[in-house]
């Protein structure tokens, strides 16, 4: 048997961590026993289907390498499929027409809920034959069986029991003619050979009347392993149309897709203690029999962890390279010095985001400007003018150009003057990044250059006399 998953979201809203981790094991499960790996959009509720969605779909797989073998296959490109299904089974008499009104439908409802009734359709047009329900909106209803269990073993929760007598006559086509969701993914699993089924928790219901109709088509049935649900960081589920973060916009925030598809892959799924893995490592290693059924909430805080070891860990030239298009999309030249993959070598360590990377490293790059904020407004006064004119002239004398010449420099300037380092490198910090939070300040000094760093104290030095003078 050759292994087949498939994901297959509906484009109705962001495509979030949920859906990836529903993704990632699917397409894991599949390479891992040499299947493949199927995307099928599942857009028949085409009122709330938005195409924006559909994007973020296939822009967030491709970002995260997540590449699919067969489609992406489109629901509403196959109802004429699902119409001629939906014939044959109307003509065995496994599925019918019902003609009961919205009205008469949501009385029933209400009755049975004051009864104490589990809602569900009474079955009034179920042995009816209709000759002609050409003056009635109708739909049209799946004929479940009305005795017996639906029995199956889930690959992560054990075997699964379901009285038929519980399970509606559930709708498989709307009275526009659209087949429904229930109906369409029995049919497209059917027909792509899908051989497991991965998705989350929230189907298990859907999994019994999916059997129910496989069962009525004579066809094999899936594999079915459903995961826990994924939390956010207070606890309340997470929600596409609600308050779910499009997974581009972890792109955008700076996070490597080896990074998030490493934290991705630990929300539900675990091997002893190991915290790192690479994708040949979830590959080799990746199983359905190590899935946890408690609910995972997501942490920040890891992400950002493992990040920055993905930062710190990738090639230089990946990293280098992905820095230069990120600093590219913020409109930041960078064709003057310092070589961007220096400055990568060197400071790549303290990053937990690219986004952070390059708010630190655009100093390097554009026209300085004094930042007169109420950070740094208070150490743009005329008390600072004389370290930094002792700066500029010990700096202009250095001979030998390295951070740790810079440091031992400023140390010595601190003893002469009896001011604290820690203040001098703030003074510094302000007059030659613009900013009170930076890297090391020599090792800053030591990357802008010599010749950098002296006009920018120099600016320093008129924008606090300008100041002053108008005060």
């Amino acid at each position: 048997m050759k292994v087949k998953t498939r994901f297959a979201p509906s484009p109705t809203g962001n495509l979030h961590i949920g859906s990836i981790r529903t993704a990632l094991y699917s397409w894991l499960f599949a390479k891992k026993h040499n299947g493949e790996f199927i995307l099928r959009i599942e857009d028949t509720d085409v009122e709330r289907s938005q195409k924006y969605s559909i994007d973020s779909i296939l822009n967030g797989l491709k970002w995260l390498g997540l590449n699919w073998d067969k489609g992406p296959y489109f629901q509403t490109k196959r109802l004429n499929r699902y119409k001629k299904v939906i014939a044959i089974m109307l003509k065995k008499g496994d599925a019918y027409k019902c003609v009961c009104s919205h009205k008469k439908l949501e009385k029933e409802r209400e009755e049975q809920i004051r009864k104490g009734i589990k809602p569900r359709y009474s079955g009034t047009c179920r042995n009816l034959n209709f000759s002609s329900v050409l003056n009635h909106d109708y739909v049209i209803r799946f004929k479940n069986p009305v005795s017996g269990k639906v029995k199956f073993n889930d690959q992560i929760r054990g075997e699964i029991v379901f009285e038929n007598r519980e399970l509606d006559d559930l709708i498989i086509q709307r009275s526009n003619g659209m087949p429904t969701y229930n109906f369409c993914v029995v049919i497209d699993d059917l027909d792509m050979n899908i051989t497991h089924v991965i998705r989350g928790e929230d189907h298990i219901n859907n999994t019994p009347r999916q059997i129910n109709i496989f069962k009525s088509l004579g066809a094999k049935i899936p594999i079915y392993a459903h995961l826990s649900m994924i939390l956010d960081e207070v606890g309340n589920k997470i929600s596409k149309r609600k308050n779910a973060q499009n997974i581009m916009e972890y792109q955008k925030n700076g996070f490597l897709p080896e990074a998030l598809l490493n934290y991705i892959v630990r929300l539900g799924w675990s091997y002893g203690n190991q915290e790192i893995f690479s994708i040949s490592d979830m590959k080799k290693l990746f199983d359905l029999t190590s899935m946890s059924k408690s609910a995972s909430i997501i942490n920040i805080k890891k992400l950002l962890w493992i990040n920055k070891y993905y930062i710190s860990n990738l090639s230089l030239k990946k990293i280098t390279d992905i820095l230069r298009n990120y600093m590219k999309e913020e409109n930041v030249d960078i064709k003057n010095s310092p070589n961007l993959e220096f400055l990568v070598k060197s400071l790549r360590n303290r990053f937990y985001t690219i986004q952070e990377m390059a708010t630190s490293f655009r100093c390097f790059y554009e026209e300085f400007k004094i930042f007169c904020n109420s950070e740094t407004k208070k150490y743009l006064v005329l008390s600072n003018c004389s370290i930094l004119e002792k700066s500029y002239k010990k700096i202009k004398k250095l001979s030998i150009w390295n951070s740790s010449i810079i440091s031992n420099m400023i140390d010595h300037l601190s003893i002469e003057t009896n001011i604290q380092k820690i203040k001098i490198n703030m003074i510094l910090r302000v007059a030659v990044v613009g900013v009170v939070h930076s890297p090391s300040i020599s090792l800053m000094i030591y990357l802008l250059g010599q010749k950098q760093v002296l006009l920018r104290i120099q600016k320093t030095l008129d924008c606090i006399k300008k100041l002053n003078l108008k005060k």
